[in-house]
């Protein structure tokens, strides 16, 4: 039985995937990545609860994606648990993200931990497995208000890790991004940014496997609460965690039309630099 991996996978929009493969694909086992076991494991009890069966199907990992250390004895504990496998992995999501703190911490989740998950992780994966990054319109948002010269570097198919990772080392206060041509400074919507780039470079390193971002969608969750500025998730238009799994298993199990691209909660590809409305024509650009 092959596995999937789902980093924050204890509550919200990381629970919900879970829950929803375990119901359309009773192959697959799901590995519940959690930074707090203990809540791991109390989100595996709630599962349970709602499917007996699916207790056999889902184990709890405990990963911590702005550790290296916490990424690497997560990746010793998954090949040890399929022993005998080298690639027991057919899919890796990375859902855990952050929200609050400094740019160089909400940075350390929302990039720096993806791209650790996909360095330790991605030998453990299948050819032709898959990888959904899970990043946010606030990404081609914020990329909307930059320069162009700026646009042009988040968007660039050419790009590299190296230069994003010197651009983003030197880019960490509000007035720097500012001064470089980033408008609003926001650190959330540019880390979301850089995680699509490096969506873009992680693919073209890895061409035998389907790797793409996408975003939830505005979903009531502990990080979507974090932006109602006294609003209630109605009146906000928030919608449920299970709407906003639909486009990840879509991108696990779907046919996806290429790859390094980013979707919209629709399912529909959409542009790195600016938003596209759910329901809107697909992008078809380069």
């Amino acid at each position: 039985m092959k596995s999937i991996l789902i980093t924050g996978a204890n509550k919200g929009i990381g629970l919900a995937a879970v829950e929803a493969v375990l119901r359309e694909r009773p192959e697959v086992k799901v590995l519940l990545g959690s930074r707090d076991p203990g809540r791991g494991a109390r989100a595996r009890e709630a599962l349970s609860a709602l499917d007996a069966s699916w207790a056999e199907r889902v184990e709890v990992v405990a990963i911590d994606v702005a550790c290296d250390d916490s990424v690497a004895s997560a990746a010793k504990r998954i090949a040890a648990m399929h022993e005998g496998d080298a690639a027991p992995l057919m899919a890796i999501v990375n859902n855990a993200g952050a929200i609050r703190g400094s740019h160089s911490e909400v940075l350390d989740v929302n990039l720096h931990g993806i791209r650790r998950v996909c360095h330790a992780m991605t030998p453990l994966v299948e050819r032709g497995g898959r990888i959904v990054n899970v990043t946010s319109a606030s990404g081609p948002n914020f990329v909307s208000r930059c320069e162009p010269e700026r646009r042009a570097f988040f968007t660039d198919p050419a790009s590299s890790w190296e230069p994003l990772e010197e651009f983003v080392r030197a880019t960490t206060p509000d007035e720097t991004l500012t001064s470089l041509g980033m408008g609003g400074g926001a650190a959330y919507g540019w880390s979301k940014a850089c995680a699509n780039t490096f969506t873009m470079i992680l693919a073209r390193r890895h061409p035998d496997l389907v790797v793409n971002a996408c975003t939830p969608g505005y979903i009531d969750t502990d990080l979507g609460r974090a932006t109602l500025a006294g609003r209630t998730p109605e009146e906000a238009g928030m919608k449920q965690p299970a709407d906003g799994a639909r486009v990840i298993v879509k991108l696990l199990f779907d046919a996806p039309r290429g790859r390094g691209h980013y979707y919209g909660s629709d399912g529909l590809r959409s542009p790195m630099d600016r938003y596209r409305a759910p329901g809107s024509p697909e992008y078809t650009g380069d």
